[in-house]
């Protein structure tokens, strides 16, 4: 996952450093902003903190959400009845 984009990275707040903006993740994860939005209203999606506007997301929170999501490897369809 990349860094929030920025003109020059030592403008960047360092307050800021590990979160991502909305706009930014949706970006990464090739979705809509509005879906990310939808996701926070269902709570499905990744956390993210709100200060005034803008909607943040900590990287690594966005990491291990990501990796919660990942799909156990299905047997094969063929092997699988073989076993049962």
């Amino acid at each position: 996952m990349t860094q929030p984009k920025s003109a020059d990275p030592a403008l960047e707040p360092r307050l800021l450093r590990g979160w991502i903006s909305r706009y930014d993740l949706a970006q990464e994860l090739g979705l809509s902003v509005d879906t990310l939005g939808r996701w926070e209203r269902r709570r499905k999606g990744p956390a993210c903190v709100r200060a005034g506007r803008k909607v943040l997301y900590r990287m690594s929170v966005v990491q291990d959400w990501l990796q919660s999501q990942e799909m156990p490897r299905v047997a094969d369809s063929k092997n699988a009845r073989g076993r049962a």
